[in-house]
């Protein structure tokens, strides 16, 4: 019931094209921060598969080097 009395003090107070704009922008608002937070997501992993080739490469460098000692 204080729902119904909030909304109908919000209409009366702003009116309701008001209303409407606030919601428009309140789901921009939010369908913005969600493409950025899963822009971010994207970006860490990424960074781990980045983080994965780095430390193959030094293992195969590594690896290549033992050989190399050997060899000598």
């Amino acid at each position: 019931m204080e729902w119904v009395i909030l909304l109908i003090v919000a209409l009366l107070l702003f009116g309701g094209s008001r209303l409407a704009g606030i919601g428009k922008g309140t789901g921009r608002a939010i369908r913005e921060f969600k493409e950025e937070t899963s822009g971010l997501r994207d970006g860490d992993k990424k960074a781990v598969e980045s983080g994965a080739e780095s430390v193959s490469r030094v293992e195969q460098k590594t690896e290549a080097e033992i050989q190399a000692e050997r060899n000598l």
